[in-house]
């Protein structure tokens, strides 16, 4: 059997006095969480909720996040964690996809009537011990999952213009496991800092729920704090963490302004950026004893495939590192064929983790394989080490503060003001966010050109306000190849010379 909740009843059994998460001020030993999990576990068998079940969270950090999502896998279910900063159109668009039949959602985000069958809110109360929820009585008895069934399906914005629902199995989600386990030296003795939102592979997977494998200790917050982080990092004297870029860069400013003791944290994971020199040794100086791991992934493989080396960091820098033990990387071009080390071509990656399609999607499966092998859409090449180097995308793919922005999907909601004619959406480089959407827009032949204000105002009224594009540069068109391809590398180029680039903004 592969259910998570069984490596918790391991440890509540013999050790259920040994801290398993802390969380606004308290903890929660291994013998609690086991005892929530199965109230939880009780409360989904009263909602009706069967093998296979999708059952969806609309949740931000805490303890009750994790205590469901545990007991959705207690009793077979099917989790669905979702951005909880996506419009209510989103949201419901991912729970109509997924066929959810229960959604778990925070009381803050309960503002509309979701389109489910059944809805929970989870009040403040609620966010330290899930068992609070009313339910029905508790259920030890757990239903076995295999290898092949899903644990998960995780939602992504990829490329296209509506989300992709990425399958997980537990297979996928062990192999994971076992590679981190060993690159990271995961034990009960791991302290990690969750600061990240567990919606995202990075928080969840990178390495997450691996340290409650082994025994060790999750500490949470609810919101990233950078401060308060620091805090942590120096009350619970914790070792590791997964930060997006925006994340580091508020840490190591925070850290340089108002010093703490950082000198348990043996490692930090980066958000899969290409980190300059000057951040590394930044790092460096702020926490004396640790590890920066520059590391590459993603959701279609729980995250975490390439990390770099210790002390491989400046010879080299560039680098995010070589695969881990569980995935191989190869170097293909447009036809699948494999390319030698220094050649530029697509990153393609195989593995007992790696995801074994989309939901609903056999067209989009089809286009995203060669054979066993994952397209990424990411460009890339390996030197003679075996160190992968990224050098482009080929997807028009957006990553902002750790989140991914389809461009088309912004694209779309640009195109539907009544002015415009044509609309093209590139990402820009931000030292904060990691890149910030600019768009790129032809006003339709007499009508009234709107201002920057309001057409960034008709995004926000339909799409997520991380997506909402920082700048709006109106064209008289836009360049297109023969085949009426828009060239976004000469957008991306344009931007680049920065002659049509403002101050940045806080990326809402």
């Amino acid at each position: 059997m592969s259910n998570l909740s069984r490596f918790v009843r391991r440890h509540a059994l013999a050790a259920p006095e040994r801290r398993a998460l802390s969380y606004d001020g308290g903890d929660i030993a291994y013998g609690t969480l086991w005892s929530r999990l199965t109230r939880v576990s009780g409360l989904l068998d009263a909602q009706g909720i069967a093998p296979g079940d999708r059952v969806a969270l609309l949740m931000k950090n805490s303890a009750a996040f994790l205590e469901i999502a545990l007991a959705v896998s207690h009793v077979g279910a099917v989790l669905v964690p979702i951005n909880f900063r996506l419009s209510p159109a989103e949201v419901d668009f991912i729970l109509a996809d997924s066929g959810a039949r229960l959604l778990f959602c925070d009381e803050e985000f309960a503002t509309w009537e979701p389109a489910v069958p059944l809805a929970i809110r989870v009040p403040a109360e609620a966010r330290t011990d899930a068992s609070r929820l009313p339910g029905g009585a508790p259920r030890e008895a757990m239903t076995p999952r295999g290898y092949d069934d899903l644990f998960r399906i995780m939602y992504t914005s990829g490329t296209t213009a509506h989300p992709k629902g990425v399958l997980h199995t537990y297979r996928n989600l062990h192999a994971k496991t076992a590679d981190h386990i060993v690159e990271l030296g995961l034990s009960r003795e791991t302290r990690l800092l969750v600061a990240g939102p567990l919606y995202h592979v990075g928080a969840f997977d990178l390495p997450g729920i691996a340290v409650l494998g082994t025994g060790g200790t999750l500490c949470i917050q609810r919101d990233f704090d950078a401060g308060a982080a620091l805090d942590l990092i120096e009350r619970e004297r914790l070792g590791g963490a997964w930060l997006a870029p925006v994340m580091g860069a508020e840490l190591l400013a925070e850290q340089a302004a108002h010093p703490r003791d950082t000198s348990s944290i043996a490692w930090v994971i980066g958000g899969g950026e290409r980190t300059p020199e000057r951040r590394i040794r930044e790092f460096a100086s702020a926490f004396p004893r640790g590890r920066y791991i520059d590391a590459y992934g993603l959701t279609e493989t729980c995250g975490g495939d390439t990390m770099m080396e210790a002390g491989r960091e400046i010879d080299k820098i560039g680098s995010v590192g070589r695969a881990l033990s569980q995935v191989d990387i190869e170097i293909r071009d447009d036809d699948g064929n494999a390319l030698p080390s220094g050649e530029e071509g697509e990153v393609c990656i195989r593995g007992e983790k790696v995801t074994r399609g989309y939901w609903n999607a056999p067209g989009k499966n089809a286009a995203s394989f060669f054979g066993t092998w994952l397209r990424t859409g990411d460009v890339g090449y390996l030197d003679a080490d075996g160190f992968l180097f990224l050098t482009d995308r080929k997807k028009d793919l957006i990553i902002s503060g750790g989140e991914n922005i389809a461009s088309s999907e912004v694209e779309r909601a640009i195109q539907e003001h009544d002015a415009v004619l044509d609309a093209a959406v590139v990402g820009m480089a931000n030292e904060r966010w990691g890149e910030r959407p600019v768009a790129f827009v032809v006003i339709r032949a007499g009508a009234e050109t709107p201002g920057e204000d309001e057409l960034r105002q008709h995004c926000r009224d339909r799409l997520a306000g991380f997506k909402v594009p920082d700048r709006v540069i109106f064209t008289d068109a836009l360049p297109r190849s023969a085949s009426g391809k828009v060239l976004k590398r000469e957008l991306r180029e344009e931007l680049t010379a920065g002659n049509r680039w403002g101050p940045e903004t806080d990326g809402e």
